[in-house]
């Protein structure tokens, strides 16, 4: 059974049903260009609402000290999730400064892309395999794009990971089968709309990664 990230949750009947079908992660995120942004006085109430109950993670893009402080002292968040350029010095220091878990995205295109990760083996304490997003594109992430899974073959055993990248209740039991992982991630693959999280789509994709 893989453990469930629920990503970019911005209302409380969306924050309801992940918790309703027992995500073990759940993931606020703070960057304005995202569809799925959250201002950090909105994120207090729906921290709260989870807190004890699941992992409460707070997504950052290259985020400065000022935003990362704001956010460690209202919303409390379990753990960081550094989505951006954020080196493994910037990650160590995070973690240090605040006592919280880090968690690093990499994106992924080629198996040099995977393997970057092993950098953050003593920096971070979780790597979230992510694919590529398109050129041009204004975020880093939450673009439904899928990677080649076998791209992780040489470094999956390296590195406690979460895959995420382009999953829907369709094809996560795959990708759990083809990649061993023991954690996914998902955010447009549960919407009907860019940021419009679905409870029925959070529900098959609970059901498929837990049964897979």
């Amino acid at each position: 059974m893989a453990k469930v990230k629920i990503c970019g949750i911005r209302t409380a009947e969306a924050m309801q049903a992940a918790l309703g079908d027992h995500a073990e992660f759940v993931g606020l995120v703070f960057f304005p260009p995202s569809p799925r942004n959250i201002s950090v006085a909105d994120a207090v109430s729906l921290a709260e609402a989870v807190r004890g109950r699941a992992v409460v993670v707070a997504l950052t893009v290259d985020a400065d000290d000022a935003l990362i402080d704001d956010i460690m002292t209202r919303v409390r968040p379990d753990m960081l999730q550094l989505h951006g350029s954020e080196t493994p010095e910037r990650a160590r220091t995070l973690r240090d400064r605040h006592r919280v878990k880090v968690m690093k995205a990499i994106k992924v295109e080629t198996r040099a892309d995977a393997e970057a990760a092993l950098a953050y083996a003593e920096a971070a304490d979780l790597i979230l395999f992510d694919a590529k997003p398109p050129k041009g594109a204004d975020r880093p992430g939450g673009h439904g794009a899928v990677f080649d899974w076998g791209l992780l073959d040489t470094v999956a055993g390296k590195v406690p990971f979460m895959l995420s990248g382009g999953l829907t209740p369709a094809n996560v039991a795959d990708a759990i089968h083809a990649t061993g992982a023991a954690m996914v991630d998902v955010s447009s693959g549960v919407e009907t709309a860019p940021g419009v999280k679905s409870p029925a789509l959070i529900q098959a994709f609970i059901e498929a990664a837990h049964g897979a």
